[in-house]
């Protein structure tokens, strides 16, 4: 049976998170987890969250999960939501500014400060809260199934800009362009909550689930 840990940092709904992969792949194992040697142990990881970068970074390195992510991102099907994207860049401008994992090549902005705006439109409230379109940059086994410019559920006030066009597998429009998805190997993360955007969030999770690590 695959067993998916679903690792537990103290912020987000993570059984919202649990539930949802079992509806879209049932007969998989699912278990919430701090524990890094049950992470090692998972067949695949999903490292959600939402709230402040600051929590989750620090929460990684107290409850002793670094070694156990890391080797998880190199090694297994890996799949980020929310802050677990915010999280692998290398930089986040939160809290003055914090240093990320750096898997992935780029940095977290506030809206306002993305590249290209002359103000912030006043009709856009942050934090960006609600159902917004994905561009998928190119094909990707977690899109099988899901259109292009589908509609996935967002909350999040801080953003992601990939700085490599080979990592970045989707775009969002809001106020300026930031990535939505990005990605390599074995790893797959996103922005929006999969596990709040209906038909298309749970089929990129049940993706997931078959998913073997390979592009």
């Amino acid at each position: 049976m695959t067993y998916v840990a679903v690792v537990d940092f103290g912020t987000g709904n993570l059984r919202s998170v649990s539930k949802a992969i079992e509806h879209a792949a049932p007969g998989v194992r699912v278990e919430i987890t701090d524990d890094a040697d049950r992470v090692n142990a998972a067949d695949r990881v999903v490292f959600p969250g939402q709230g402040a970068i600051g929590t989750c970074i620090r929460a990684i390195e107290e409850k002793g999960l670094h070694d156990a992510l890391m080797e998880a991102l190199y090694g297994k099907p890996f799949l980020g939501i929310c802050l677990g994207l915010q999280a692998l860049y290398r930089y986040s401008e939160e809290h003055n500014g914090i240093d990320c994992l750096g898997v992935l090549e780029g940095v977290v902005k506030h809206f306002t400060r993305l590249d290209g705006l002359d103000g912030w439109p006043e009709d856009l409230k942050i934090p960006h809260m609600g159902w917004n379109t994905v561009y998928q940059s190119r094909a990707h086994p977690l899109w099988s199934g899901i259109a292009q410019d589908a509609r996935f559920y967002f909350v999040h006030s801080y953003c992601a800009v990939g700085e490599s066009e080979t990592e970045i597998l989707g775009s969002t429009e809001y106020g300026g362009t930031f990535t939505s998805a990005a990605g390599r190997d074995n790893l797959f993360a996103v922005q929006f909550h999969p596990e709040k955007s209906q038909r298309d969030g749970l089929t990129l999770l049940k993706n997931f689930v078959r998913w073997d690590g390979n592009n």
